[in-house]
């Protein structure tokens, strides 16, 4: 005759049942406080949309800024795969001689591909390039050297320098062009933005504390006796804190979402003209754009920063509201 499994003492059948009371009863305050702070923001329109455009106010210039560092990142990153070397052989150079050359230096480590302009391709893009065709033409002999055009494997600045050095000594190259400097203006420029953008995001983000905090102060001084009974009969402070951080945390995604929808209109706003002028220059760049994993950081930044201004700006103010 099988045993009947014994029942779990009392004592414990019961602090099971008050924890499990304890945890659904602070859920359902949780659900309350929040639908509650949504509600009052709801009853007073004005000022919450107020707010919420003084914070994605805040937000949009340091996200726009990233977005613009974001494009010369890509940018930075397809002119630096196009930068290349010139590699101009000795003056007298044959066809054949210049083949070897040009075999030589694609064999090198480092070289990507190579491409050997002759001498008289070279006369030939000049003169289509000047449009002083016959002028060149009165020439006894063709002055330009026979040259090849190197695309590095590696295109850092560091390494292009590098491997200019090893292929400078190749017998039959007499000098070996290079123009880094643009692309190193244009890291100096991008770091420089990068900086300010994390000055301006750190300011802005301030200023998200600054506002948010003003108005959940106001809140706090409105809502002062209702503190105090509250107060008076045995609320703890995280009781008391937790419809203001809310109401914070509803600023921000308001915040937030303002923000994410003024930079969408300011990109369908600039894209035009831009890609107008890229085309000028005879290039194809557009204006990049927030995609889901910057427009989910852009709102969760916001939030974040709603909570914590409710945050500080209610526990500094909870501490003066005395019960009298």
């Amino acid at each position: 005759m099988s045993r009947r499994p014994e029942a779990p003492p009392r004592g414990a059948r019961s602090h099971r049942t008050r924890s499990s009371s304890r945890v659904r009863g602070w859920l359902r305050h949780h659900r309350a406080m929040c639908l509650d702070s949504a509600r009052r923001l709801v009853r007073a329109p004005i000022g919450s949309l107020v707010t919420m455009l003084a914070i994605a106010i805040a937000l949009v210039l340091p996200a726009a800024l990233w977005l613009t560092l974001d494009g010369a990142r890509l940018l930075d990153a397809e002119l630096t795969e196009s930068a290349t070397l010139t590699a101009y052989l000795e003056v007298g150079v044959d066809a054949a001689e210049a083949g070897r050359i040009d075999e030589a230096l694609a064999a090198q480590e480092g070289v990507a591909r190579t491409r050997l302009i002759t001498a008289a391709e070279g006369m030939a893009e000049f003169q289509q390039a000047l449009g002083l065709a016959d002028a060149l033409e009165r020439l006894e002999e063709n002055p330009l050297p026979a040259s090849v055009v190197v695309t590095p494997a590696d295109p850092a600045p560091e390494a292009v320098r590098a491997l200019a050095g090893e292929l400078e000594a190749i017998a039959g190259v007499a000098e070996i062009r290079l123009d880094l400097a643009w692309i190193e203006r244009l890291r100096h420029l991008a770091e420089l933005g990068r900086r300010l953008a994390l000055a301006l995001a750190v300011l802005f983000g301030g200023g998200v504390l600054l506002v948010v905090g003003n108005t959940i102060r106001l809140a706090v001084e409105s809502r002062r006796q209702e503190i105090e009974v509250v107060t008076l009969i045995g609320a703890t402070h995280a009781f008391v804190r937790r419809p203001f951080l809310y109401s914070g945390a509803w600023y921000g995604l308001g915040g937030g979402l303002l923000a994410w929808a003024l930079l969408a209109l300011g990109g369908e706003w600039l894209s035009a003209p831009v890609a107008a002028l890229a085309a000028s220059y005879g290039a194809s760049f557009g204006l990049p754009r927030l995609g889901p994993g910057g427009s989910a950081t852009l709102v969760s930044c916001s939030i974040l920063l709603g909570w914590l201004g409710a945050w500080i700006a209610v526990s500094r103010h909870l501490a003066e509201v005395r019960p009298r």
